[in-house]
């Protein structure tokens, strides 16, 4: 399967918005290995400020701690790609915006830092509406560090959609 072109995530992103537009939502992203790509092609759509409150590039171990609240502890025991931290991400995005609704990302797009428990390709994204439970899912994308992050936001996008 071949990683979906910038027609395809700008078609995502524009669903994504009439979504959020239909439900009165607002999105809030918080990303770390799309550096802000999710973000990038929400805003690329004429009146998104209607719908998408922020954005956050989070890379470092203190950006999630100080933009986040993700936990110290929780970073030492699991990583930064792992269910505990992509968790506390989506949870902390929704704390520190005014958005009603969170995507985050967190994985090793390449073509470096995989070991054998998270080779590259591993990515892990959660969603979250405000008020509700987070949901989780850890994805294993092959390809080059481009093709891993494109994949990354169009699931990012599809799985708005279902949560909306």
């Amino acid at each position: 399967m071949e990683a979906p072109d910038d027609a395809e995530l700008a078609r995502l992103a524009r669903d994504t918005g009439a979504r959020l537009m239909a439900s009165r939502d607002m999105l809030v992203t918080a990303e770390s290995c799309t550096g802000g790509w999710i973000a990038k092609v929400v805003t690329d759509i004429a009146g998104s400020s209607a719908w998408f409150d922020c954005g956050m590039a989070v890379y470092s171990y203190e950006a999630k701690q100080a933009l986040l609240g993700v936990r110290p502890q929780t970073l030492e025991e699991h990583g930064a790609v792992s269910r505990e931290t992509v968790i506390e991400m989506v949870s902390g995005a929704l704390v520190h915006s005014g958005a009603t609704v969170a995507v985050a990302v967190t994985g090793i797009a390449g073509p470096g830092g995989g070991t054998g428990d998270k080779p590259v390709g591993t990515v892990w994204i959660a969603w979250k509406r405000r008020g509700g439970y987070p949901q989780a899912e850890v994805f294993h994308f092959d390809g080059d560090r481009d093709a891993v992050r494109r994949r990354t936001v169009a699931e990012a996008l599809h799985g708005l959609e279902r949560l909306l």
